[in-house]
């Protein structure tokens, strides 16, 4: 199994040893074309030195002479015509050389030996230590004349430096490699750890808490982990409660008409009471029933199923055809209805919408006493539309306001058991609304009524 960690680390020593390796192409290249004509110049400028100091001073023993200054880092090779030479200084590695080279500085000719040794990949021929990659001079030494040949000897004059700058690269790559393992441990820790989170959240633990005080994207990383790891801990919470309300909702209901079938069973139940067991499981049956569809909508509309239609339409008119559709109700428990409605266009899916307002407006008169009063308005500023739908109904208590809108909560379980609500309905208006990029405001105060306000845009 190949870890990030050995990935990381193969990764970064592959790259640091192709860099290497083109470093020492580049310096190769630059030593060839720049630094290779260079030292041809410096040494044969030495050598020159050395021939006119001998020319000017021939009184002195010139083997004497060349052996002296071979002794301070430099290499020789005195020959006649004749082919009779002799080294001084340390010897070479290779000490071939072709008689025309010779020949050709006894004639009066000077050997660049450094700058025409031949190129090669791995080899900088400064360093080669061969009689070839040296300079020629011709010496005149008592009237006859001599071919010499020089090089700087860089075991003595660089030996020390070469075996330091090698240790220093061999260290260099050795403390690079174990910095590398070290930092990257360091990298992958998080990850690990994030990857034994993961494996903890796939196990339904949801309290998981990554302590990573830092600021770079592996920080960020951790700490939106932790965000949505306590996001989907609330969710499995709100799944469970959802299912447990659903089953308590279903259940009773159930309950209620398996005990009244088995009563209805007995042949000694007098008619009016037969009768009223009846009534009882015909409305658990609707409560049933209207359950499920507003399940069965909810459930669209988290998966966002329902596509949106949009279209534009009239929502006042909308309104009153739900006024229209309710009026039986409203006009049962006398409830005054004062309307401001007009004509206002907004651009939305009107199926959806219509089933906000009777949720809305079924409510007002669900929860209003006899002879109360429901005001519906609806106005327009800018590109919102406001509907306002107000009751002087029961009202909801300050510490139900915020959590009307959860689904299968109830201020009032008693009451709104009695009234047949399955507390999904407001949790459908909220969702639809958000779907349509708008908001709710509730305003109320117990016994004194509700006010919902609906502000939805217009394009």
């Amino acid at each position: 199994m190949r870890t990030l960690y050995l990935r990381i680390c193969a990764t970064t020593v592959l790259v640091m040893m192709i860099s290497s390796f083109i470093a020492f192409i580049a310096a190769n290249t630059y030593y060839q074309y720049n630094l290779k004509p260079y030292n041809d110049n410096k040494v044969t400028h030495m050598a020159e030195q050395i021939k006119a100091f001998y020319e000017d001073n021939p009184e002195i023993d010139l083997y004497a002479y060349l052996e002296n200054i071979g002794k301070l880092g430099y290499q020789f090779y005195l020959v006649n015509n004749q082919e009779e030479g002799a080294f001084y200084g340390p010897g070479f590695r290779d000490k071939n050389i072709d008689q025309d080279t010779i020949t050709h500085v006894l004639k009066g000719s000077v050997y660049h030996g450094i700058i025409q040794f031949p190129t090669g990949l791995f080899i900088t021929g400064f360093f080669d230590n061969t009689l070839k990659n040296t300079i020629g001079v011709p010496l005149e030494v008592n009237g006859k004349t001599y071919a010499m040949f020089i090089r700087p000897n860089l075991e003595i004059q660089f030996g020390e430096m070469r075996i330091f700058f090698a240790l220093l690269i061999l260290l260099s790559i050795i403390l690079s490699i174990i910095f590398v393992l070290i930092s990257t441990r360091y990298v992958v820790k998080p990850i690990v750890k994030l990857t034994e989170a993961t494996k903890m959240l796939a196990r339904g633990k949801y309290n998981i808490k990554l302590d990573f005080r830092r600021r770079d994207e592996i920080g960020t990383l951790a700490s939106h982990f932790s965000v949505m790891a306590k996001s989907i801990g609330q969710l499995e919470e709100m799944r469970q409660e959802f299912v447990s309300n659903v089953s308590h909702e279903i259940q009773s209901p159930l309950a209620s008409i398996q005990g009244f079938s088995h009563t209805l069973l007995s042949k000694d139940l007098p008619e009016e009471q037969r009768r009223e067991y009846l009534l009882i499981i015909e409305d658990e049956s609707r409560r049933m029933s209207q359950l499920s569809k507003q399940l069965l909508t909810l459930a669209s509309l988290d998966k966002e199923e329902a596509i949106l239609e949009m279209t534009a339409f009239d929502v006042s008119s909308q309104i009153r055809q739900v006024l229209f559709m309710t009026e039986w109700n409203w006009r049962e428990k006398e409830i005054a209805i004062k309307m401001e409605l007009p004509e206002t266009y907004v651009k939305g899916d009107s199926k959806l919408l219509y089933q906000v307002w009777v949720n809305l407006i079924t409510n007002s008169i669900k929860f209003t006493e006899e002879g109360g009063t429901i005001s519906l308005h609806v106005w327009q500023e800018n590109k919102t539309c406001t509907v306002e739908i107000q009751d002087t109904g029961i009202g909801i208590a300050e510490s139900d306001l915020p959590h009307i809108f959860q689904r299968f909560y109830r201020s009032d379980k008693s009451r709104n058991r009695k009234e047949g609500s399955s507390g999904l309905g407001l949790s459908i208006v909220d969702k639809i609304v958000e779907m349509h990029q708008g908001h709710i405001e509730v305003k109320s105060d117990l016994g004194q009524g509700t006010t919902f306000r609906i502000h939805l845009p217009t394009e």
